[in-house]
């Protein structure tokens, strides 16, 4: 009798744990949604990546805080031909002359086969030499070229940060099953 009553527990708490990561995973892809929304209203222009690229990633919420050593976390939504095929979160370390903390949104285009395939390998790295677009109303022309396969687009949100800093993000992915 104890053995059932333990095993019925265990079944609901597992139930529970999986159902309630559905539940943060769906929050995060109706914010992504929301976020794409929103990217194409600072600039309907983005639409051109949308259809040329292979695959993208939306983070809707990046936090950013930061004394001299910076940091910065989200969750985000893996999309291929238009629709999700996985989460991803994004890490990044700075250091440098800065002080202050800022949300924003990340759009990180995968241009190719390659690149989505280095992207779901995982430990996929942004160095600091590759640059993101801050959309808003003013950007007048997107004319980011690719580097190695990836175009970063950022939508700031809210916050105020002063930096002058170098570091890297890292990006993780993992499938639906």
């Amino acid at each position: 009798m104890k053995t059932k009553g333990f095993i019925t527990i265990f079944m609901m708490f597992i139930a529970f744990s999986l159902f309630s990561q559905n539940a943060d995973d769906k929050k995060i892809m109706r914010d992504a949604e929301e976020a794409r929304d929103a990217f194409l209203a600072a600039n309907p222009k983005l639409q051109t990546y949308f259809d040329d690229a292979e695959a993208y990633v939306i983070f809707p919420n990046v936090g950013k805080g930061a004394f001299i050593l910076g940091a910065a976390t989200g969750n985000g939504v893996v999309y291929k031909n238009g629709s999700p095929i996985g989460m991803a979160t994004l890490k990044q370390v700075d250091i440098g002359v800065q002080l202050g903390g800022k949300a924003f949104s990340e759009l990180v285009f995968l241009q190719n086969e390659k690149a989505v395939q280095d992207f779901m390998k995982g430990n996929f790295k942004l160095s600091g030499n590759i640059s993101a677009i801050a959309i808003d109303k003013s950007t007048p022309t997107l004319n980011l070229k690719y580097d190695d396969g990836l175009a970063v687009f950022t939508l700031p949100k809210e916050g105020l940060m002063a930096e002058i800093s170098v570091g890297g993000q890292k990006l993780d992915y993992k499938a639906f099953k």
